[in-house]
């Protein structure tokens, strides 16, 4: 039985009436956390050598200060980025983004001699609206690994908040969301409920969900709580 079950969130599709769409409306709420998906322009590798994770992953932490964002979770992965992160402003998300990018991109260059734009134009995010919801954008990120293949347990991936959120592992950029810290006040106990959590497979249907969410670029097509609906109008 997945550990999450319970009431089936739906996430958003879109429809597909004219051959040109305009872009989605990107929602950012101070407070709300984010799913966020940033990829290589034409899947280009983006990470190639472990000195190229180790740099992001410092660059990631001086922008979370320096843009008021709170990261939660993430995965470095070959040719993109997961993160879920609360954004203490509207516009922060997109200025974490523009300052590790755009900084990125520079060392990225000089370091394997290229030239050129590194990552797609605009990075997909949608907003997580609820406790489950986010314990699901946590499994999904930090399970993205095994499910490419690349590792047979998320433990043994070191470019994964994973060893932090489910084994205790120390990392100063991690900031635990309070869904996360009131899975239980014991370290022990709630460590052991979160790999509860994330160890167990994501169901195909919610796979299928959250990756049409990021597609969208907007909140899942679910009830919302009143405070979040007043501050998407």
């Amino acid at each position: 039985m997945d550990p999450l079950d319970g009431v089936r969130e739906a996430a958003p599709t879109s429809s597909s009436g004219s051959t040109a769409m305009p872009r989605p409306r990107r929602y950012a709420i101070a407070g709300q956390p984010l799913h966020i998906v940033q990829r290589g322009n034409n899947r280009t590798p983006t990470f190639v050598a472990a000195g190229d994770y180790l740099v992001y992953l410092q660059l990631l932490s001086a922008a979370a200060t320096h843009s008021g964002c709170a990261v939660h979770a993430y995965a470095l992965m070959g040719n993109h980025v997961h993160l879920l992160l609360t954004p203490d402003g509207p516009w922060s998300a997109s200025a974490l983004l523009h300052h590790v990018g755009s900084r990125y991109v520079r060392y990225f260059n000089a370091r394997h001699g290229r030239t050129g734009s590194l990552w797609e134009g605009r990075f997909r995010s949608c907003v997580v609206d609820s406790d489950a919801y986010l314990l699901r954008c946590h499994r999904y990120i930090e399970r993205n690994p095994v499910r490419a293949g690349i590792v047979a347990d998320a433990a043994d991936y070191p470019w994964s908040s994973y060893r932090r959120n489910a084994l205790g592992v120390r990392n100063p950029l991690i900031r635990p969301h309070p869904v996360y810290e009131a899975l239980d006040c014991d370290t022990r106990i709630r460590l052991a409920a979160y790999r509860a959590i994330v160890d167990s497979e994501v169901p195909a249907q919610e796979l299928s969900e959250l990756r049409a969410a990021l597609k969208a670029g907007s909140v899942p097509q679910r009830p919302l709580s009143p405070h979040l609906s007043a501050s998407l109008r």
